[in-house]
Protein backbone atom coordinates (compact mmCIF):
# COMPACT_ATOMS: atom_id res chain seq x y z
CA UNK A 1 0.00 0.00 0.00
CA UNK A 2 1.07 3.65 -0.83
CA UNK A 3 2.27 5.54 1.74
CA UNK A 4 -0.35 7.67 3.88
CA UNK A 5 0.59 11.49 3.84
CA UNK A 6 -1.21 14.52 4.66
CA UNK A 7 -3.47 13.37 7.88
CA UNK A 8 -4.81 16.48 9.28
CA UNK A 9 -3.46 17.03 12.93
CA UNK A 10 -6.01 15.82 15.40
CA UNK A 11 -6.29 16.41 18.83
CA UNK A 12 -2.67 18.25 18.88
CA UNK A 13 -1.51 19.73 22.08
CA UNK A 14 -1.76 19.38 25.82
CA UNK A 15 -5.34 19.03 24.96
CA UNK A 16 -5.10 16.24 23.14
CA UNK A 17 -2.89 14.63 25.08
CA UNK A 18 -5.41 15.14 28.28
CA UNK A 19 -8.48 13.82 25.93
CA UNK A 20 -6.08 10.80 24.75
CA UNK A 21 -5.93 9.77 28.66
CA UNK A 22 -8.95 10.32 29.50
CA UNK A 23 -10.23 7.72 26.78
CA UNK A 24 -7.30 5.30 27.69
CA UNK A 25 -8.90 5.86 31.47
CA UNK A 26 -11.85 4.88 31.15
CA UNK A 27 -12.44 2.79 27.92
CA UNK A 28 -10.41 -0.67 26.62
CA UNK A 29 -9.95 0.08 23.05
CA UNK A 30 -10.55 -3.08 21.04
CA UNK A 31 -10.21 -2.65 17.07
CA UNK A 32 -13.65 -4.95 16.79
CA UNK A 33 -15.54 -2.64 18.89
CA UNK A 34 -16.95 -0.48 15.82
CA UNK A 35 -19.36 2.60 15.63
CA UNK A 36 -20.57 4.85 18.38
CA UNK A 37 -18.59 8.32 19.83
CA UNK A 38 -16.23 6.18 21.25
CA UNK A 39 -14.91 4.66 17.81
CA UNK A 40 -14.96 8.21 16.58
CA UNK A 41 -12.35 9.38 19.41
CA UNK A 42 -10.06 5.93 18.95
CA UNK A 43 -10.50 7.28 15.05
CA UNK A 44 -8.89 10.87 16.00
CA UNK A 45 -6.64 9.20 18.05
CA UNK A 46 -5.53 6.81 14.96
CA UNK A 47 -5.58 9.75 12.43
CA UNK A 48 -3.36 11.73 14.96
CA UNK A 49 -0.56 8.88 15.28
CA UNK A 50 -0.53 8.55 11.61
CA UNK A 51 0.30 11.88 11.04
CA UNK A 52 2.84 12.23 13.68
CA UNK A 53 4.59 8.88 11.74
CA UNK A 54 4.04 10.57 8.77
CA UNK A 55 6.36 13.43 9.49
CA UNK A 56 9.41 12.08 9.37
CA UNK A 57 8.82 8.29 7.63
CA UNK A 58 7.17 6.78 4.69
CA UNK A 59 4.99 3.80 5.61
CA UNK A 60 2.41 1.59 4.73
CA UNK A 61 -0.68 0.37 6.40
CA UNK A 62 -1.86 -2.84 7.16
CA UNK A 63 -5.21 -2.94 7.68
CA UNK A 64 -7.29 -4.21 10.68
CA UNK A 65 -9.86 -2.02 10.50
CA UNK A 66 -12.50 -4.88 12.66
CA UNK A 67 -9.60 -6.66 14.27
CA UNK A 68 -9.58 -9.49 12.06
CA UNK A 69 -5.99 -9.41 12.36
CA UNK A 70 -5.17 -8.77 16.03
CA UNK A 71 -8.39 -7.98 18.22
CA UNK A 72 -6.43 -5.85 20.85
CA UNK A 73 -3.84 -3.66 17.93
CA UNK A 74 -4.34 -0.81 16.15
CA UNK A 75 -7.08 -0.87 13.38
CA UNK A 76 -4.11 0.93 11.16
CA UNK A 77 -1.04 -1.11 11.49
CA UNK A 78 1.89 0.93 10.80
CA UNK A 79 4.82 -0.43 8.93
CA UNK A 80 7.81 1.81 9.08
CA UNK A 81 9.71 1.50 5.73
CA UNK A 82 12.34 4.54 5.12
CA UNK A 83 12.54 8.38 6.06
CA UNK A 84 10.13 10.54 4.50
CA UNK A 85 12.58 12.82 2.77
CA UNK A 86 13.13 10.12 0.46
CA UNK A 87 16.45 10.11 -0.08
CA UNK A 88 18.62 7.42 -0.71
CA UNK A 89 19.30 6.01 3.13
CA UNK A 90 21.33 3.21 4.30
CA UNK A 91 18.32 2.59 7.07
CA UNK A 92 15.71 2.11 4.40
CA UNK A 93 13.51 -1.00 5.35
CA UNK A 94 13.51 -4.18 2.74
CA UNK A 95 10.15 -5.08 4.02
CA UNK A 96 7.44 -5.53 1.70
CA UNK A 97 3.85 -5.05 3.43
CA UNK A 98 1.92 -7.60 1.02
CA UNK A 99 4.27 -10.33 1.85
CA UNK A 100 4.53 -9.41 5.26
CA UNK A 101 0.57 -9.13 5.49
CA UNK A 102 0.88 -12.72 4.44
CA UNK A 103 3.20 -14.34 6.90
CA UNK A 104 1.43 -12.61 9.67
CA UNK A 105 -1.67 -14.45 8.70
CA UNK A 106 -0.31 -17.36 8.55
CA UNK A 107 1.47 -16.92 11.85
CA UNK A 108 -0.91 -15.49 14.06
CA UNK A 109 -2.10 -18.29 15.60
CA UNK A 110 1.28 -19.09 17.26
CA UNK A 111 1.26 -16.58 19.55
CA UNK A 112 -1.18 -15.73 22.59
CA UNK A 113 -4.35 -13.85 21.96
CA UNK A 114 -3.35 -13.57 18.15
CA UNK A 115 -0.76 -11.20 19.03
CA UNK A 116 2.07 -11.74 16.51
CA UNK A 117 5.06 -10.48 15.84
CA UNK A 118 4.58 -6.53 15.00
CA UNK A 119 7.43 -4.08 13.75
CA UNK A 120 7.07 -0.69 15.85
CA UNK A 121 10.05 1.11 15.60
CA UNK A 122 12.79 1.47 13.23
CA UNK A 123 16.13 2.33 13.77
CA UNK A 124 19.36 1.96 11.23
CA UNK A 125 17.66 -0.20 9.08
CA UNK A 126 16.73 -2.78 11.92
CA UNK A 127 12.79 -3.71 12.90
CA UNK A 128 12.35 -3.34 16.27
CA UNK A 129 9.49 -5.72 17.00
CA UNK A 130 6.74 -6.41 19.89
CA UNK A 131 4.58 -9.38 20.65
CA UNK A 132 2.90 -11.79 22.61
CA UNK A 133 4.73 -15.03 23.91
CA UNK A 134 4.54 -18.67 22.00
CA UNK A 135 0.69 -19.92 22.86
CA UNK A 136 0.03 -23.13 24.13
CA UNK A 137 -1.81 -26.35 23.22
CA UNK A 138 -5.61 -25.54 24.19
CA UNK A 139 -5.49 -21.98 22.38
CA UNK A 140 -4.39 -23.84 19.21
CA UNK A 141 -7.10 -26.16 19.36
CA UNK A 142 -9.94 -23.66 21.36
CA UNK A 143 -9.02 -20.23 19.90
CA UNK A 144 -13.02 -19.75 19.08
CA UNK A 145 -14.32 -20.11 22.93
CA UNK A 146 -12.22 -20.42 25.78
CA UNK A 147 -9.79 -17.78 25.55
CA UNK A 148 -11.50 -15.50 27.99
CA UNK A 149 -12.25 -18.12 30.34
CA UNK A 150 -9.25 -18.04 32.48
CA UNK A 151 -8.10 -14.41 31.48
CA UNK A 152 -9.86 -12.34 33.74
CA UNK A 153 -8.72 -9.37 32.35
CA UNK A 154 -5.01 -10.16 33.69
CA UNK A 155 -1.87 -9.56 31.66
CA UNK A 156 -0.37 -13.11 32.58
CA UNK A 157 -3.71 -14.98 31.71
CA UNK A 158 -4.56 -17.58 28.69
CA UNK A 159 -6.23 -20.82 27.87
CA UNK A 160 -5.10 -24.13 28.52
CA UNK A 161 -2.30 -26.59 28.68
CA UNK A 162 0.33 -27.25 26.35
CA UNK A 163 1.03 -30.52 27.96
CA UNK A 164 -1.62 -33.74 27.79
CA UNK A 165 -1.74 -36.74 28.81
CA UNK A 166 1.76 -39.02 28.56
CA UNK A 167 -0.58 -41.77 27.70
CA UNK A 168 -1.72 -40.86 24.69
CA UNK A 169 1.57 -40.71 21.93
CA UNK A 170 -0.95 -40.36 18.87
CA UNK A 171 -2.50 -37.40 19.66
CA UNK A 172 1.01 -36.07 20.84
CA UNK A 173 2.69 -36.92 17.63
CA UNK A 174 -0.59 -34.46 16.29
CA UNK A 175 -0.02 -32.16 18.69
CA UNK A 176 3.84 -31.64 17.26
CA UNK A 177 2.99 -31.91 13.86
CA UNK A 178 0.86 -28.99 14.78
CA UNK A 179 3.09 -27.05 16.78
CA UNK A 180 5.57 -27.49 13.73
CA UNK A 181 3.56 -25.81 11.39
CA UNK A 182 2.28 -22.66 13.37
CA UNK A 183 5.40 -22.22 14.98
CA UNK A 184 7.40 -22.76 11.62
CA UNK A 185 5.16 -20.13 10.40
CA UNK A 186 5.84 -17.78 13.40
CA UNK A 187 9.44 -18.10 12.65
CA UNK A 188 9.64 -16.83 8.95
CA UNK A 189 7.79 -13.84 9.91
CA UNK A 190 10.68 -13.21 12.46
CA UNK A 191 13.45 -14.08 9.55
CA UNK A 192 11.77 -11.95 7.07
CA UNK A 193 12.07 -9.09 9.28
CA UNK A 194 15.55 -10.11 9.68
CA UNK A 195 15.00 -10.40 13.75
CA UNK A 196 18.02 -12.22 15.39
CA UNK A 197 17.30 -11.01 19.05
CA UNK A 198 14.79 -12.39 20.90
CA UNK A 199 14.56 -10.62 24.77
CA UNK A 200 11.30 -12.60 26.80
CA UNK A 201 10.74 -10.43 29.76
CA UNK A 202 8.91 -13.30 31.70
CA UNK A 203 9.52 -14.82 35.40
CA UNK A 204 8.46 -18.01 34.43
CA UNK A 205 9.20 -20.60 31.75
CA UNK A 206 5.55 -21.28 31.19
CA UNK A 207 2.60 -19.34 32.50
CA UNK A 208 0.80 -21.36 34.77
CA UNK A 209 -2.56 -21.07 36.12
CA UNK A 210 -4.96 -23.04 38.05
CA UNK A 211 -2.47 -25.92 37.54
CA UNK A 212 -2.47 -25.80 34.12
CA UNK A 213 0.60 -24.60 31.29
CA UNK A 214 -1.49 -21.81 29.76
CA UNK A 215 1.39 -20.57 27.28
CA UNK A 216 4.69 -21.78 26.24
CA UNK A 217 8.07 -19.68 25.52
CA UNK A 218 11.04 -19.92 22.99
CA UNK A 219 13.71 -20.31 25.92
CA UNK A 220 11.67 -24.00 26.79
CA UNK A 221 10.11 -25.04 22.99
CA UNK A 222 11.34 -29.05 23.59
CA UNK A 223 11.90 -29.12 19.64
CA UNK A 224 14.12 -26.19 20.04
CA UNK A 225 12.68 -25.09 16.75
CA UNK A 226 14.08 -21.59 17.61
CA UNK A 227 17.47 -22.63 18.10
CA UNK A 228 18.77 -20.53 15.54
CA UNK A 229 18.14 -17.57 17.62
CA UNK A 230 19.72 -15.39 20.49
CA UNK A 231 17.85 -15.80 23.32
CA UNK A 232 17.67 -13.87 26.19
CA UNK A 233 15.38 -14.58 29.79
CA UNK A 234 15.52 -11.40 31.36
CA UNK A 235 12.92 -11.75 34.09
CA UNK A 236 10.62 -8.80 34.73
CA UNK A 237 8.05 -8.33 37.45
CA UNK A 238 4.65 -8.56 35.99
CA UNK A 239 2.34 -5.87 36.57
CA UNK A 240 1.11 -6.88 39.55
CA UNK A 241 4.35 -6.07 41.07
CA UNK A 242 3.61 -2.71 40.28
CA UNK A 243 0.91 -2.31 43.04
CA UNK A 244 3.79 -2.13 45.22
CA UNK A 245 5.04 0.66 43.53
CA UNK A 246 1.80 2.25 44.16
CA UNK A 247 1.51 1.59 47.93
CA UNK A 248 5.10 3.19 48.06
CA UNK A 249 3.87 6.11 47.31
CA UNK A 250 5.10 5.65 43.38
CA UNK A 251 8.81 5.02 44.88
CA UNK A 252 10.52 2.66 42.73
CA UNK A 253 13.97 3.48 44.46
CA UNK A 254 14.96 0.05 46.97
CA UNK A 255 11.73 -1.75 45.48
CA UNK A 256 13.32 -5.01 44.95
CA UNK A 257 11.19 -8.63 43.52
CA UNK A 258 10.84 -11.60 45.53
CA UNK A 259 12.40 -13.98 43.35
CA UNK A 260 11.79 -16.40 45.79
CA UNK A 261 7.97 -17.40 44.77
CA UNK A 262 7.37 -20.93 43.29
CA UNK A 263 6.16 -19.75 39.92
CA UNK A 264 9.24 -17.81 39.55
CA UNK A 265 11.31 -20.30 37.69
CA UNK A 266 12.89 -18.47 34.42
CA UNK A 267 16.75 -17.16 35.47
CA UNK A 268 18.10 -14.67 33.89
CA UNK A 269 20.00 -16.00 30.82
CA UNK A 270 22.14 -13.64 28.10
CA UNK A 271 25.06 -14.65 26.12
CA UNK A 272 28.29 -13.32 26.80
CA UNK A 273 29.08 -12.09 23.90
CA UNK A 274 26.21 -9.31 24.71
CA UNK A 275 27.43 -8.35 27.92
CA UNK A 276 31.07 -7.69 28.21
CA UNK A 277 30.96 -4.06 26.58
CA UNK A 278 27.72 -3.06 29.48
CA UNK A 279 30.32 -2.99 32.60
CA UNK A 280 27.03 -4.73 34.23
CA UNK A 281 27.44 -7.58 37.53
CA UNK A 282 24.48 -9.82 35.74
CA UNK A 283 25.20 -12.45 38.73
CA UNK A 284 23.48 -9.93 40.98
CA UNK A 285 20.06 -9.43 39.34
CA UNK A 286 18.09 -10.34 42.06
CA UNK A 287 19.21 -7.59 44.38
CA UNK A 288 18.43 -5.16 41.67
CA UNK A 289 16.35 -2.58 42.93
CA UNK A 290 13.35 -2.06 40.10
CA UNK A 291 15.44 1.46 39.18
CA UNK A 292 18.98 -0.37 38.81
CA UNK A 293 16.81 -3.44 37.32
CA UNK A 294 14.52 -1.19 34.41
CA UNK A 295 18.24 0.79 33.98
CA UNK A 296 20.27 -2.65 33.18
CA UNK A 297 17.46 -3.87 31.03
CA UNK A 298 17.64 -0.90 28.92
CA UNK A 299 21.36 -0.70 28.62
CA UNK A 300 21.13 -4.09 27.05
CA UNK A 301 18.45 -3.65 24.35
CA UNK A 302 20.51 0.00 23.64
CA UNK A 303 23.39 -2.39 22.95
CA UNK A 304 21.62 -4.75 21.01
CA UNK A 305 20.38 -2.14 18.54
CA UNK A 306 23.18 -0.12 18.32
CA UNK A 307 25.47 -3.70 17.42
CA UNK A 308 27.41 -3.80 14.09
CA UNK A 309 24.77 -6.01 12.29
CA UNK A 310 21.60 -5.88 10.66
CA UNK A 311 19.68 -7.70 13.49
CA UNK A 312 16.28 -6.99 14.72
CA UNK A 313 14.87 -7.36 18.08
CA UNK A 314 11.99 -9.12 19.24
CA UNK A 315 10.86 -7.91 23.04
CA UNK A 316 7.74 -9.65 24.19
CA UNK A 317 6.24 -10.98 28.07
CA UNK A 318 3.23 -13.24 28.65
CA UNK A 319 0.17 -11.26 26.73
CA UNK A 320 2.71 -8.09 25.55
CA UNK A 321 0.28 -5.47 26.77
CA UNK A 322 2.22 -4.38 30.19
CA UNK A 323 6.21 -5.26 30.40
CA UNK A 324 6.17 -5.16 26.63
CA UNK A 325 4.99 -1.76 25.78
CA UNK A 326 6.97 -0.38 29.22
CA UNK A 327 10.29 -1.41 27.13
CA UNK A 328 9.45 -0.25 24.24
CA UNK A 329 8.07 2.94 25.03
CA UNK A 330 11.44 3.59 26.74
CA UNK A 331 13.42 2.73 23.92
CA UNK A 332 10.87 5.08 21.12
CA UNK A 333 11.94 7.91 23.73
CA UNK A 334 15.57 7.37 24.49
CA UNK A 335 16.48 6.91 20.71
CA UNK A 336 14.28 9.96 19.85
CA UNK A 337 16.15 12.11 23.07
CA UNK A 338 19.45 11.21 21.28
CA UNK A 339 17.82 12.56 17.98
CA UNK A 340 17.85 9.15 16.00
CA UNK A 341 14.31 8.57 15.63
CA UNK A 342 11.22 10.53 14.91
CA UNK A 343 13.39 13.73 14.45
CA UNK A 344 10.45 16.14 13.34
CA UNK A 345 8.82 15.73 16.93
CA UNK A 346 8.46 18.00 19.59
CA UNK A 347 8.41 16.62 23.49
CA UNK A 348 4.88 16.92 23.78
CA UNK A 349 3.90 14.86 20.43
CA UNK A 350 6.27 12.05 20.76
CA UNK A 351 4.30 11.34 24.01
CA UNK A 352 1.57 11.64 22.70
CA UNK A 353 2.80 9.52 19.74
CA UNK A 354 3.64 6.70 22.57
CA UNK A 355 0.98 6.80 24.76
CA UNK A 356 -1.25 6.54 21.88
CA UNK A 357 0.69 4.09 19.52
CA UNK A 358 2.62 1.37 22.24
CA UNK A 359 -0.06 1.76 24.43
CA UNK A 360 -3.61 2.75 23.94
CA UNK A 361 -3.72 1.04 20.82
CA UNK A 362 -1.87 -2.11 21.36
CA UNK A 363 -4.09 -3.07 24.14
CA UNK A 364 -2.90 -2.48 27.78
CA UNK A 365 -5.77 -2.09 29.74
CA UNK A 366 -5.37 0.81 31.50
CA UNK A 367 -8.84 0.69 33.25
CA UNK A 368 -8.48 -2.55 34.61
CA UNK A 369 -4.91 -1.66 35.67
CA UNK A 370 -6.06 1.80 37.89
CA UNK A 371 -9.06 -0.30 39.45
CA UNK A 372 -6.07 -2.80 40.91
CA UNK A 373 -3.16 -0.58 41.72
CA UNK A 374 -1.31 -2.08 39.00
CA UNK A 375 0.49 1.31 37.97
CA UNK A 376 2.72 0.25 35.34
CA UNK A 377 2.12 2.91 32.82
CA UNK A 378 2.59 5.87 35.12
CA UNK A 379 6.05 4.31 36.19
CA UNK A 380 7.10 3.92 32.21
CA UNK A 381 7.01 7.92 32.12
CA UNK A 382 8.24 9.04 35.80
CA UNK A 383 10.97 6.40 35.27
CA UNK A 384 12.49 9.00 32.42
CA UNK A 385 14.55 11.13 35.34
CA UNK A 386 16.36 7.66 35.60
CA UNK A 387 17.73 7.64 31.91
CA UNK A 388 18.54 10.85 31.36
CA UNK A 389 22.31 10.66 31.34
CA UNK A 390 24.73 10.01 28.79
CA UNK A 391 25.14 5.94 29.63
CA UNK A 392 21.87 5.26 28.17
CA UNK A 393 22.57 7.32 24.98
CA UNK A 394 22.72 5.39 21.91
CA UNK A 395 24.61 7.92 20.47
CA UNK A 396 27.58 7.08 22.97
CA UNK A 397 28.47 4.15 21.53
CA UNK A 398 28.04 4.97 18.55
CA UNK A 399 30.71 8.01 19.10
CA UNK A 400 33.42 5.26 20.18
CA UNK A 401 32.75 2.82 17.52
CA UNK A 402 33.74 5.59 14.45
CA UNK A 403 36.44 7.27 15.73
CA UNK A 404 39.34 7.01 12.67
CA UNK A 405 42.34 5.15 13.94
CA UNK A 406 45.29 7.93 14.99
CA UNK A 407 42.92 10.40 15.94
CA UNK A 408 40.86 11.82 18.85
CA UNK A 409 37.58 13.01 18.39
CA UNK A 410 39.25 16.72 19.88
CA UNK A 411 41.93 16.41 17.33
CA UNK A 412 38.79 15.65 14.32
CA UNK A 413 37.62 18.58 15.34
CA UNK A 414 39.98 20.98 15.20
CA UNK A 415 40.95 19.60 12.07
CA UNK A 416 37.06 20.80 10.76
CA UNK A 417 37.99 24.28 12.52
CA UNK A 418 41.76 25.00 10.96
CA UNK A 419 40.91 23.57 7.52
CA UNK A 420 37.56 24.76 6.60
CA UNK A 421 37.68 25.45 2.87
CA UNK A 422 40.82 23.23 1.79
CA UNK A 423 40.29 22.30 -2.01
CA UNK A 424 42.81 19.64 -1.45
CA UNK A 425 41.51 16.10 -2.70
CA UNK A 426 42.16 13.04 -1.19
CA UNK A 427 41.02 9.55 -1.53
CA UNK A 428 38.93 8.34 1.45
CA UNK A 429 38.14 5.15 3.32
CA UNK A 430 35.56 6.67 5.75
CA UNK A 431 33.49 10.09 5.47
CA UNK A 432 32.87 11.91 8.50
CA UNK A 433 30.09 13.93 9.46
CA UNK A 434 30.17 16.51 12.08
CA UNK A 435 27.77 19.15 13.09
CA UNK A 436 28.40 23.01 12.19
CA UNK A 437 26.04 24.49 13.79
CA UNK A 438 23.48 24.14 16.76
CA UNK A 439 19.84 25.28 15.68
CA UNK A 440 16.72 24.69 18.18
CA UNK A 441 17.51 22.33 20.91
CA UNK A 442 18.49 19.16 19.35
CA UNK A 443 18.52 20.04 16.22
CA UNK A 444 22.00 20.42 14.06
CA UNK A 445 22.63 20.28 10.53
CA UNK A 446 25.44 17.91 9.33
CA UNK A 447 28.37 18.28 6.74
CA UNK A 448 30.36 15.28 5.14
CA UNK A 449 34.24 15.23 5.26
CA UNK A 450 36.77 13.12 3.77
CA UNK A 451 39.59 11.77 5.45
CA UNK A 452 42.15 9.49 4.26
CA UNK A 453 43.83 7.62 7.42
CA UNK A 454 47.25 9.45 7.44
CA UNK A 455 50.19 7.34 8.68
CA UNK A 456 51.80 7.85 11.80
CA UNK A 457 54.62 10.37 11.23
CA UNK A 458 52.06 12.59 9.17
CA UNK A 459 50.01 12.60 12.46
CA UNK A 460 52.76 13.14 14.62
CA UNK A 461 53.29 16.56 12.40
CA UNK A 462 50.44 17.47 12.22
CA UNK A 463 49.80 17.11 15.78
CA UNK A 464 53.05 19.01 16.32
CA UNK A 465 51.99 21.39 14.08
CA UNK A 466 48.89 22.56 15.60
CA UNK A 467 50.58 22.26 19.29
CA UNK A 468 50.31 25.93 19.97
CA UNK A 469 47.57 27.17 18.00
CA UNK A 470 44.29 28.27 19.55
CA UNK A 471 42.11 25.50 18.94
CA UNK A 472 44.49 23.34 20.28
CA UNK A 473 44.10 25.34 23.66
CA UNK A 474 40.56 25.13 23.13
CA UNK A 475 39.86 21.07 23.33
CA UNK A 476 42.77 21.02 25.72
CA UNK A 477 40.36 23.17 28.18
CA UNK A 478 36.66 21.40 26.54
CA UNK A 479 38.19 17.56 27.58
CA UNK A 480 34.98 16.68 29.70
CA UNK A 481 34.72 12.64 29.81
CA UNK A 482 36.39 9.32 28.85
CA UNK A 483 34.80 9.78 25.57
CA UNK A 484 36.94 13.46 25.43
CA UNK A 485 33.38 14.74 23.69
CA UNK A 486 33.82 17.98 22.87
CA UNK A 487 31.43 20.68 24.50
CA UNK A 488 30.11 22.02 21.24
CA UNK A 489 28.56 19.35 20.38
CA UNK A 490 28.99 15.40 18.96
CA UNK A 491 30.69 13.55 16.05
CA UNK A 492 29.92 10.67 13.96
CA UNK A 493 31.45 8.52 11.89
CA UNK A 494 30.10 6.44 8.48
CA UNK A 495 32.68 4.42 6.92
CA UNK A 496 32.80 4.16 2.89
CA UNK A 497 34.50 2.39 0.30
CA UNK A 498 35.04 5.47 -2.19
CA UNK A 499 38.82 5.53 -3.16
CA UNK A 500 38.50 7.84 -6.69
CA UNK A 501 41.00 10.68 -5.86
CA UNK A 502 44.69 10.25 -7.12
CA UNK A 503 46.24 12.89 -4.65
CA UNK A 504 48.78 11.73 -2.15
CA UNK A 505 48.96 14.79 0.18
CA UNK A 506 47.76 13.51 3.89
CA UNK A 507 45.42 16.10 4.61
CA UNK A 508 41.41 16.77 4.89
CA UNK A 509 39.18 18.32 2.58
CA UNK A 510 36.18 19.68 4.30
CA UNK A 511 32.70 20.44 2.23
CA UNK A 512 30.23 18.00 0.25
CA UNK A 513 30.73 14.57 -0.45
CA UNK A 514 28.22 11.93 -2.67
CA UNK A 515 28.24 10.11 0.47
CA UNK A 516 26.68 13.11 2.74
CA UNK A 517 25.54 11.10 6.00
CA UNK A 518 21.64 11.88 6.49
CA UNK A 519 21.19 14.99 8.44
CA UNK A 520 19.63 13.02 12.02
CA UNK A 521 19.69 15.37 15.19
CA UNK A 522 22.19 14.04 17.26
CA UNK A 523 22.02 15.99 20.65
CA UNK A 524 24.31 16.30 23.58
CA UNK A 525 24.36 15.02 26.89
CA UNK A 526 22.52 18.02 28.26
CA UNK A 527 20.29 18.02 25.53
CA UNK A 528 18.87 14.80 26.40
CA UNK A 529 18.24 15.56 29.77
CA UNK A 530 16.29 18.62 28.96
CA UNK A 531 14.19 16.69 26.33
CA UNK A 532 13.15 13.35 28.22
CA UNK A 533 12.75 15.60 31.39
CA UNK A 534 10.46 17.89 29.38
CA UNK A 535 8.38 14.67 28.08
CA UNK A 536 8.13 13.62 31.67
CA UNK A 537 6.73 17.10 32.97
CA UNK A 538 4.22 17.50 30.22
CA UNK A 539 3.18 13.72 30.80
CA UNK A 540 2.57 14.36 35.08
CA UNK A 541 0.50 17.29 34.55
CA UNK A 542 -1.11 16.25 32.20
CA UNK A 543 -1.99 12.85 33.80
CA UNK A 544 -2.31 14.41 37.03
CA UNK A 545 -5.21 16.74 35.69
CA UNK A 546 -7.45 13.78 33.85
CA UNK A 547 -6.52 10.58 35.81
CA UNK A 548 -4.73 11.60 39.17
CA UNK A 549 -2.39 9.41 41.09
CA UNK A 550 -4.02 6.79 43.97
CA UNK A 551 -3.00 8.43 47.23
CA UNK A 552 -1.78 6.15 50.29
CA UNK A 553 -2.72 5.96 53.71
CA UNK A 554 -0.83 9.29 55.27
CA UNK A 555 2.37 9.22 57.25
CA UNK A 556 2.00 10.21 60.80
CA UNK A 557 3.58 13.66 60.18
CA UNK A 558 0.45 13.97 58.03
CA UNK A 559 2.69 14.76 55.05
CA UNK A 560 1.12 14.43 51.22
CA UNK A 561 3.20 11.34 49.42
CA UNK A 562 6.65 12.61 48.16
CA UNK A 563 4.92 12.15 44.23
CA UNK A 564 2.21 14.11 44.90
CA UNK A 565 3.78 17.00 46.68
CA UNK A 566 5.82 16.98 43.64
CA UNK A 567 2.42 17.71 41.80
CA UNK A 568 1.55 20.13 44.13
CA UNK A 569 4.91 22.13 43.87
CA UNK A 570 5.96 21.61 40.37
CA UNK A 571 2.85 21.12 38.75
CA UNK A 572 0.74 23.70 40.45
CA UNK A 573 -1.90 21.08 40.50
CA UNK A 574 -4.04 19.63 43.58
CA UNK A 575 -6.03 16.32 43.44
CA UNK A 576 -7.57 14.64 40.07
CA UNK A 577 -10.03 17.58 38.55
CA UNK A 578 -11.11 16.81 35.06
CA UNK A 579 -10.35 18.61 32.09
Amino acid sequence: MAAARGCPPAGSGDRGLAELLLEFSRAQYRAKDGGGAAAAKVDRIERRCLELFSRDYRYSIIPNAHGEVCAHYPRHIVLLERDAAGSRDPSESTVQVGKLQDLINRSKMARCRGRFVCPVILYKGKHICRSATLAGWGELYGRTGYNYIFSGGSDDAWADAEDISEEDSALRNADSQLFDKVRGHDIKLLRYLSVRYICDLMVENKKVKFGLNVTSSEKVDKAQRYADFTLLSIPYPGCEFFKEYKDRDYTAEGLIFNWKQDYVDAPLSIPVSLTQSLNIDWSEYQSWDLVQQTQNYLKLLISIINSDDDSGLLVHCISGWDRTPLFISLLRLSLWADGLIHVSLEPSEILYLTVAYDWFLFGHMLVDRLSKGEEIFFFCFNFLKHITSEEFSAVKSQRRKSLPPGFTLEEICMLKQRDRGSTTSLSSDFSLGMESSPGAAGSFTYEAVELMPAGAQTQAAWRKSCASSPQSVLWSRAQQSEDRRPSTGMVEVKYSSSSSSTHSDNFLRIGSSPLEVPKSRLVSASDRESRLEEVRSTFLASYSRTIGLKAVTPSSSGAIGGLLEQFVRGVGLRGSSTL
